[in-house]
């Protein structure tokens, strides 16, 4: 007779979270090097086929996970469907500048954008949710809006790729925390709204010249393909930790993605780091520190309170 496994304990169960959320944060953050092999093709068409294969794998996981019935509680839900069209066409936009950067050798401004990210998160809260800003978190977003401007002015003009990728990818947060989709159904429905677009962009394509899925050899349709496991794969990974582990840790684990491009950026591909550079991601780090710190600060004072209280 089998014996049956051993139950998970919470210690366990957090070690997984922890891994599967810091595989997927490194994924993202490794994805520059993937989209790297794609230079030759145009973003536009890039996005196209990504929102293709990202249907076609999404849908494949819903059948094989037995998640019909989520799929469809969503698509009745008038609400809910409207606010998964306004994050489709944000994450759609949101891939479109990421991808660009990578062809335009900008990966550095992206990892800025992904950076500035928590605190352009931190304003919107502030703004729709009614939270406060606390006096750390509001000197942090000081300190990066200090670094952006310094950037700014060395570059002579807004970095336009950090500030959309960061405003574009809170904003898109924001409307998912605020939807009552989960993240395989939602996904699938943002890629869904994406795909007449797509769909109609490649047909015109092959009136004007032809694809790169039919023009190019099978290394370049076969990293076409693969831009749905790419998109897929790390947000599974992220949404399997999330559900395991704290917040603050998540909270910490984002930045590994943005670490991740930055390096990649300067050290793989030999983009620039001035010292003006240098001194904006000094002062963005340094208000990230005093932003973590914070949020972990918090979280554990919540802990203490609520352990109080299930002792009296």
């Amino acid at each position: 007779m089998l014996e049956k496994p051993a139950p998970s304990t919470p210690s366990s169960e957090a070690s997984l979270g922890a891994a599967a959320a810091g595989l997927g944060y490194l994924l993202w953050g490794l994805s520059v090097i993937f989209y790297k092999q794609l230079m030759d093709v145009p973003p536009f068409e890039v996005l196209a086929h990504r929102s293709v294969w990202s249907v076609v794998l999404t849908l494949l996981l819903i059948f094989v996970l037995g998640r019909r019935a989520a799929l469809m509680a969503v698509l009745r839900d008038r609400r809910t469907m409207w606010t998964l069209l306004g994050t489709g066409l944000l994450i759609g936009s949101n891939w479109f500048v990421f991808i660009y950067s990578i062809n335009e050798a900008r990966i550095v401004e992206t990892s800025l954008g992904y950076y500035i990210n928590p605190l352009v998160s931190v304003l919107l809260g502030v703004a729709f949710l009614g939270e406060r800003l606390s006096r750390a978190q509001g000197v942090a977003v000081g300190l990066a809006a200090i670094g952006v401007a310094i950037f700014a002015f060395d570059l002579g003009q807004l970095p336009w790729i950090s500030l959309y990728l960061a405003a574009s990818f809170a904003a898109y947060g924001y409307l998912r925390k605020v939807s009552r989709a989960t993240p395989l159904e939602g996904l699938f429905v943002e890629v869904l709204v994406l795909l007449p677009l797509a769909l109609a962009y490649l047909w015109w394509l092959s009136g004007h010249g032809g694809t790169s899925f039919g023009n190019a050899g099978w290394f370049t349709w076969t990293f076409l393909v693969l831009t749905g496991p790419v998109t897929a794969v790390p947000l599974f990974l992220f949404a399997f930790g999330a559900q395991r582990i704290r917040l603050a840790t998540l909270g910490l684990m984002q930045y590994l993605a943005p670490t991740t491009q930055f390096l990649v950026a300067v050290f793989l591909y030999g983009e620039p780091l001035g010292s003006v550079q240098m001194m904006t991601f000094g002062l963005i780090w340094f208000g990230l520190g005093i932003f973590s710190f914070e949020t972990w600060r918090y979280e554990r004072a919540l802990r203490q309170a609520a352990a109080l209280a299930n002792r009296g």
